[in-house]
């Protein structure tokens, strides 16, 4: 699969998982939201239930900002199944400009987002690779 067919299947998908390392050393994984950027990749926290917005995966990011966003696909026919992993450096962005693109990017992206914008900081990474694999 090359770059342009990872870069599609990305943008195609809504839902991608986020991996993030502790400041222990583990991994910490959460589903995410995302949307595409130039070279970068975009995610916010938003209002759902939270009990904080100081969540593991900002402070994770704020200690090591190497991350990893997995979008894949799967079904009972194997022949269909395909991941792409997006791995780059993140940053966190709670104003201005770079922050407001993002959040117009995912309210395009995200009927929900339309209604009710997400309020947490948003999330930049800057796309350093793109990895992947198709059955087919």
């Amino acid at each position: 699969m090359d770059a342009v067919e990872m870069r599609r299947r990305v943008s195609n998908a809504t839902v991608a998982r986020l991996a993030t390392i502790g400041r222990d050393g583990r991994p910490h994984i959460v589903p995410i939201t995302f949307a595409f950027g130039d070279d970068e990749l975009y995610f916010a926290v938003d209002h759902k239930p939270k009990r904080t917005f100081n969540l593991q995966r900002l402070r994770n990011i704020e200690a090591n900002p190497a991350v990893s966003v997995l979008v894949d696909h799967y079904e009972n026919d194997w022949s269909k199944l395909w991941w792409v992993r997006v791995d780059g450096q993140a940053r966190i962005v709670n104003a201005g400009e770079r922050r407001d693109q993002a959040i117009a990017l995912l309210r395009a992206r995200y009927e929900h987002y339309r209604s009710l914008p997400p309020g947490g900081p948003v999330v930049a990474v800057a796309v350093e690779k793109l990895s992947g694999w198709s059955a087919t």
